[in-house]
């Protein structure tokens, strides 16, 4: 099923999708583990409802060697063995961070805390911007209602050329 509007074929959607496509490479080369950064994006997608993105970050980790079990696990973080204390911070992180509407404060000191014993200044940038990045990409998608299933390998890395 297609889309309900083809944002990316206009020519303010075109822009709009290098430059923000733009700030998904720059996150890549940031010192947050990529891992990190694939097992984010999931979970605020996962809560978000985000098909296309869902369908992206799963195909890129596999791609990028993560373990399939991680992948399958994620939804349920808490009750898994598979992440480490860091990536169990991150992941609280991109929950709070996404869930904004459910805590007043957004952020717990708690999970503030856990991040800054298991990331420095530069990650944590990047941590917070990754969360803002994947949710306003969340929220794209779904409301255009782009769907997962046809996303390939490298597709959108190949869209900045």
């Amino acid at each position: 099923m297609d889309s309900r509007f083809p944002l990316f074929e206009s020519e303010f959607g075109a822009k709009f999708a290098k430059r923000f496509a733009g700030l998904g490479q720059l996150l890549q080369r940031s010192s947050l583990p990529a891992s990190t950064q694939e097992l984010v994006s999931l979970r605020a997608s996962q809560i978000n409802g985000c098909g296309w993105c869902l369908d992206v970050h799963t195909k890129e980790a596999a791609a990028a060697g993560e373990d399939p079990a991680r992948l399958h696990l994620v939804a349920a973080w808490r009750k898994a063995t598979v992440f480490t204390e860091a990536e169990r911070a991150a992941l609280a992180f991109a929950e709070e961070g996404t869930r904004l509407a459910d805590a007043h404060d957004g952020v717990s000191d708690e999970t503030w805390a856990r991040v800054r014993e298991h990331y420095d200044d530069e990650q944590i940038a990047a941590l917070v911007s990754l969360t803002a990045l994947i949710n306003a990409a969340n929220r794209l998608a779904v409301t255009i209602q782009q769907k997962g299933g046809s996303y390939e390998v490298g597709m959108l890395a190949a869209a900045l050329n």
